[in-house]
């Protein structure tokens, strides 16, 4: 271990390296981290370890055990062996999902229209999202909870062919009733799998590190819309072997999700200690550099105890209303979106599906540029969602007042791609303040799930008689983003002190890797807690 202090600028001067052969003594100057020389086998803590804010010697010892260039290496190899399974299948569950908005305007006005085929009204074909979210809500939550137990490629698998079977079944409905419910057990079968994607990910990694690999994962599901509007397009008009159009889409997609299902259950990555592609060494590291409160693989499948705890955590209930007023927002925008560009007088299917692509590659623009920002460890994460919503609104008071087709589909482009980067932004923040392997799948679960209550009732809100301008959908979706933004700085309110944390942490640990070293301290996300105790 090094034994003298460093003095350098910028964030290096807020870094004490400790020393001492018996262990390593705690800073004296208050703000200072401790660090230690990369390459040592296990660093020795003393009795004053306490000291040593969020530093557990019983999980974390190897933290120092691999060089900053090995650590590095490393990384890159998780990374390549989990994010591009885990974004080809976030990708595809969007894609499942959205083919329900461009199924409605595939040959519009002829009796393979599903409407027509159906014979569904419009306000009644709202109701199909409805369908699809009250199961999703309500079995997203206790499928998460399974994830430890079942290993992910296991229960993802699962997720993937029970619904692309449940999607093809699509090709044999012939009414309403048929339709809702094929959605409604699509609903059912699909929950759980990007809370699941979410949770494997911080066995893996460090909360402060999420936020550029989540939008690795997402950017190809921002893709989706391009993807699924290119194969409505082709799609559009087909008429074979008795199935119109949007029933072929249905039924291409299904079968290709149970093939990827297949797929993933061989090739995905469980959990570290699974990995035979890591040494003993780098398994033990991997999950060294992990902060207390993050998911470990040793711990239960399930603890009751921690399960109580997280429900009466104030923070689990003040992200549901952020994720609930939110969704009620923008939901209805996201599935009406092809509706309105066509209302707008771009009526072909070619032009329709044409102008909901630059939404999304808007939105995989914005994810980028704010992972990378976020990923410095400079700008509050809290900011970055806020700082969207306050987008978000402005473009729907465009689109309520309506000044000229232009403005409405410029500010539809805005806000679509606002809405879609604020999901990708939003987790960073919420992962930050989980706690443990129950605790982490049931917050996750709970505020995706629950939270997503918009999208049951956000459809609604864009009912035909508001057609062809909806001024009064975005009216009262104005409002709900009004409170979706008060929720947010509440929430901003009572993590402020993780997400500084957070931070500090990120920042030191970017100064220490340049200089091989390792910091030890950590954040604690019950510090604020701890310290009211002591002053009582």
């Amino acid at each position: 271990m090094a034994s003298s202090d460093t003095k350098t600028s910028g964030d290096e001067k807020a870094v004490s390296i400790s020393s001492a052969a018996p262990g390593i003594e705690p800073a004296t100057s208050k703000g200072n981290l401790h660090l230690v020389v990369r390459g040592d086998e296990q660093p020795q803590i003393n009795d004053s370890r306490e000291h040593i804010i969020g530093f557990d010697a019983s999980l974390m010892g190897a933290r120092a055990t691999l060089s900053s260039a090995e650590e590095k290496k490393l990384l890159r190899r998780i990374d390549w062996h989990l994010l591009p399974l885990l974004a080809v299948m976030y990708m595809v569950k969007t894609i499942d999902f959205t083919n329900v908005a461009n199924a409605r305007v595939m040959d519009k006005g002829t009796p393979q229209n599903i409407l027509i085929e159906l014979a569904i009204t419009s306000d009644a074909y709202n109701f199909v999202t409805t369908a699809y979210y009250i199961p999703y809500i309500l079995a997203e939550t206790p499928s998460n909870l399974l994830v430890k137990y079942c290993k992910p490629s296991v229960w993802q698998a699962r997720i993937m062919i029970s619904w692309g079977i449940v999607l093809s079944c699509h090709a044999a409905v012939t009414n309403a009733g048929g339709l809702y419910a094929v959605r409604a057990l699509l609903g059912l079968f699909e929950a759980g799998l990007w809370p699941g994607i979410l949770l494997q990910m911080c066995y893996w990694y460090r909360p402060d590190e999420l936020a550029p690999r989540i939008v690795w994962v997402t950017i190809l599901g921002n893709f989706s819309a391009v993807v699924s509007g290119v194969l409505a397009f082709a799609f559009n008009g087909v008429n074979a072997r008795g199935l119109s159009g949007w029933k072929w889409l249905v039924l291409t997609e299904g079968v290709f999700t149970i093939l990827l299902g297949i797929f993933i259950y061989f090739f995905l990555p469980d959990f570290p200690d699974d990995a035979s592609w890591l040494t003993p060494r780098e398994k033990a590291f991997v999950q060294a550099r992990l902060p207390s409160n993050s998911p470990r693989d040793g711990e239960k499948d399930f603890d009751w105890r921690e399960f109580i705890n997280t429900l009466k955590d104030k923070k689990l209930w003040l992200f549901l209303l952020c994720w609930a007023f939110y969704t009620i927002g923008t939901t209805g925008l996201n599935f009406y979106q092809p509706t309105v560009i066509a209302n707008l007088g771009f009526t072909t299917i070619a032009q329709a599906q044409l102008l909901n692509i630059p939404p999304a590659i808007f939105a995989c623009v914005l994810t980028v540029l704010f992972g990378v920002f976020a990923d410095t460890g400079r700008i509050p994460q809290p900011s970055i969602p806020l700082f969207f919503m306050v987008v978000i609104l402005a473009c729907y008071v465009v689109e309520y007042t309506y000044p000229s087709t232009g403005a409405v589909y410029a500010a539809t482009v805005i806000a679509g791609g606002f809405a879609t980067a604020w999901y990708t932004m939003m987790w960073p923040w919420r992962v930050q303040t989980t706690e443990g392997a129950t605790g982490s799948a049931f917050a996750i679960a709970f505020a995706n799930s629950y939270g997503q209550i918009g999208g049951a009732v956000g459809a609604q809100l864009f009912n035909s008689r508001f057609a062809p301008k909806y001024a009064t959908s975005f009216g009262i979706a104005m409002g709900f983003i009004g409170m979706a933004i008060v929720m947010n700085l509440i929430t901003w309110y009572v993590t402020w002190q993780v997400d500084i944390d957070t931070r500090k942490i990120k920042r030191a640990r970017i100064a220490a890797l340049k200089n091989n070293l390792a910091v030890l301290d950590d954040v604690d996300i019950h510090a604020k807690e701890k310290e009211k105790e002591g002053r009582s």
